[in-house]
């Protein structure tokens, strides 16, 4: 069965890469979607044993990323049927055959308990978003394509030389070599502490530069900026959620030896460095796509202020890792069908979003909302248990720290957002033969129904799995 979730999507892939049909093919998409998503449902309720040999295994950390991007892509995958239909002459082989490679490394990603396997498949999300990122086909498309490209093998790059030097560390220790997750929590205070050490600052930048942490967040507002929009719904939340999973698999070692100290003080110094940077790129942004970018560097800087914190603030890591992700979704899928009814993301041309694209206009406006902490949305609720843990442990700098940089963050994104959705449309705006359909709006919707009842409700069953999943990480010490 874990196996099957991964060789599903690859099915997939092989299928939309030979059916010769464009509009057809677009159709694979939600199909193997939503059979990925009813595997991971029965995956979550009755999930086998480890793999002999412990390779394979799907923890409580696993399960919940696994969840958050089954659900994002299944509904990203529905709304590609309505926007591939909108770009007939456009061929979409090779968009539909990458995205579904993609679903199966992010799905290996969540599985892998072996740090070798999991670099392997992250550094296959980097390279099938590449031809995603260059959809459009254009001389920024291309730039971005290649930035991306060139920042993010960089830092993976570096964090495979943080395995080399983790694996080294139980070499010198005369400790059985290993980079198996169990094996190296087991050993982690026995591990060389030099090299430990070493491969500790070179995994947190390479992971973190996947993620998008300040100062290595560049090649971001790029990517997101010329991305299709369900392409950039994916990229903020489904591929920042696997590198946070490696960041988080490198946290559990560095929590069961002697550096795990260190190793937060550093998450949370990062954190508010990346939550300074949106706060200061986000004012007066003129294109409403790479203002989303900006976002996305201040939402992993939250959740890397949380994993700073420790305790109790792990819970609220961890439910704004799925915060996040899903409203990112609204955002980037609305996003995408204003720049289509309009033909730019230039703010200076978008206006009136809510009489031209009521539905999408409405969509973004909330998600707007949403994102930054207000209520009764899910990442209210997920920033709210992260700053009161701040205070509770006298924490008393980087509350109000994270206080001022959020209140800095809605000002500045306030003043992009509400003209592009509230403002007076141009009178020689170009016509375009967009309008919202139920295609595009559906999804975006549902994604936005489950956000508010995130802020209002949080099933048990999710609810025990967040704990579950805080305890792997020391967040009930």
């Amino acid at each position: 069965m874990m196996w099957a979730i991964v060789l599903l999507p690859l099915l997939g892939a092989l299928t939309a890469w030979l059916v010769p049909d464009n509009r057809r093919r677009s159709f694979l998409l939600p199909a193997f979607a939503l059979a990925h998503l009813a595997m991971t449902a029965s995956l979550l309720i009755s999930t086998p044993p480890p793999s002999p040999g412990g390779w394979i295994n799907l923890d409580a950390l696993g399960k919940l990323t696994l969840l958050s991007n089954s659900v994002l892509f299944a509904v990203c995958a529905a709304y590609a049927v309505g926007y591939l239909n909108y770009r007939r002459k456009r061929p979409n082989r090779v968009l539909c055959t990458a995205l579904l490679v993609c679903l199966s490394a992010m799905t290996l990603v969540t599985i892998s308990q072996h740090l070798g396997l999991l670099w392997i498949a992250l550094e296959m999300t980097t390279i099938t978003m590449a031809p995603l990122i260059y959809f459009n086909h254009n001389a920024r498309s291309i730039e971005a394509t290649w930035k991306y490209l060139l920042i993010c093998s960089v830092g993976i790059a570096i964090a495979l030389l943080g395995l080399f030097f983790l694996a080294y560390s139980t070499i010198v220790a005369r400790l059985d070599v290993t980079l198996l997750l169990g094996s190296l929590i087991a050993d982690a205070g026995r591990l060389h502490a030099g090299w430990r050490h070493a491969a500790f600052i070179f995994l947190l930048v390479g992971f973190g530069s996947k993620m998008g942490l300040a100062p290595l967040h560049t090649w971001k507002p790029d990517a997101y900026g010329e991305a299709p929009g369900l392409v950039g719904a994916l990229l903020a939340g489904g591929l920042v959620n696997c590198a946070l999973l490696a960041l988080l698999r490198v946290y559990q070692i560095a929590a069961a030896s002697t550096e795990g100290v260190l190793f937060q003080e550093v998450l949370l110094v990062m954190g508010l460095v990346s939550m300074a940077f949106a706060a200061v790129f986000m004012a007066r942004q003129s294109d409403f796509k790479r203002m989303l970018a900006y976002s996305s560097v201040e939402h992993v800087g939250i959740i890397a202020v949380a994993l700073g914190l420790g305790r109790a603030a792990l819970f609220g890591a961890l439910l704004h890792m799925i915060n996040n992700a899903l409203t990112k979704g609204v955002l980037f899928l609305s996003s995408g069908n204003m720049h289509r009814a309009y033909n730019s993301k230039s703010t200076q041309f978008v206006r009136g979003a809510l009489r031209r694209t009521p539905w999408s206009g409405a969509l973004f406006l909330a998600a707007f909302l949403a994102i930054t902490g207000s209520p009764p949305f899910g990442p209210f609720v997920s920033e709210f248990l992260i700053v009161s843990s701040a205070f509770v442990q006298q924490n008393y700098w980087t509350g109000a720290l994270f206080l001022l940089f959020l209140a800095l963050i809605f000002i500045g994104m306030a003043s992009t957002v509400l003209p592009v959705v509230l403002g007076k449309m141009p009178k020689d705006i170009e016509k375009t033969p967009y309008r919202d359909t139920a295609h595009t709006v559906l999804p975006p919707l549902a994604l936005m129904g489950l956000v508010l009842m995130l802020g209002l409700w949080i099933p048990e069953p999710l609810q025990a799995l967040l704990h579950e999943a805080a305890g792997l990480l020391g967040g009930g010490k």
